[in-house]
């Protein structure tokens, strides 16, 4: 991450030849967690932004497409989805959209960084204004340990929200995490992953679904998404079913009918993602 004329926040994305800029106004903070560097700026356009590890994860203009898109394309894809975990997360921006849901009963949040949540706290608070909610649980433990330690189908949808396969969440990408993982959810669960790019990385998206694959997952789907602040500005989730089952059907009339407000998710949204671009149909069917 880089600075220009003291006014201007590069993210420099070596691996695809581009950079992403934001116009600031300030630094606002800086930590050092036991597992991140974590940095809060104020900028003139898109309020405020959280780096880790010099990498833009949140800004208040455009997080909703992503925390819209992982929690509701998989819980409207799942018949009754009522316990979710969250691996990751620290936000909290998901876990606010999965709460939503009337009908979800227990929603865990396991994110091994808390620093996170106490800065999203002070400087997104409208992410976690369900923190409190009574069906909520927020915790800090690692995810990879809390999943091996998981009841066998106890869960309908499990959440993956994650960084970058580097670091503390690299391994949340290997068999092994995701053979617990199907482990812990009920015949019908449904497993959701942030996917990273399908542009740029789309080798990161086969070797996900290869190992899911190996870990017993019988059906995936890919929904790309816009992200404008992370590499190439198109970014997606894949969501592994535990049985087989077809994952471009999902509760389009409950979707539609849903009793809150998005920015970004509709049944409509939800429907045109499914629908497969040929660049990402031509790489899957390789």
């Amino acid at each position: 991450m880089t600075t220009t004329s003291s006014t201007w926040l590069h993210e420099n994305f070596e691996h695809t030849g581009s950079a992403f800029g934001l116009r600031i106004v300030r630094k606002l903070e800086e930590v050092q967690s036991p597992f991140q560097k974590i940095e809060m700026y104020e900028s003139t356009d898109w309020g405020n932004v959280m780096l880790i590890d010099g990498a833009m994860m949140v800004t208040t203009r455009d997080n909703f497409f992503y925390h819209e898109m992982m929690a509701h394309a998989p819980l409207f894809t799942h018949p009754d989805p009522k316990n979710v975990l969250i691996i990751g997360g620290g936000d909290c921006g998901t876990l606010r959209e999965v709460l939503r849901h009337t009908g979800v009963q227990t929603a865990v949040q396991c994110d091994i960084d808390e620093q996170v949540t106490r800065m999203a706290e002070k400087y997104f608070p409208e992410l976690c204004e369900s923190n409190s909610d009574p069906r909520a649980t927020v915790m800090f433990d690692d995810g990879i340990a809390y999943m091996a330690n998981a009841s066998p189908e106890s869960i309908d949808v499990i959440i993956v929200d994650s960084t970058d396969p580097v670091g503390p969440a690299e391994g949340l990408f290997n068999r092994a995490f995701y053979e617990n993982c199907r482990k812990a959810l009920r015949p019908d669960g449904l497993l959701v992953q942030q996917s990273e790019s399908p542009l740029a990385l789309m080798h990161l998206i086969l070797d996900m679904r290869s190992a899911m694959r190996d870990a017993g997952f019988q059906d995936f789907r890919v929904l790309p998404f816009p992200q404008p602040c992370y590499p190439t500005g198109w970014w997606s989730c894949l969501i592994a079913s535990k049985t087989a089952r077809d994952l471009t059907s999902f509760r389009k009339d409950d979707a539609a009918a849903k009793p809150f407000d998005t920015h970004y998710y509709t049944a409509d949204v939800h429907q045109g993602a499914l629908a497969m671009p040929p660049i990402m149909q031509k790489a899957l069917d390789s």
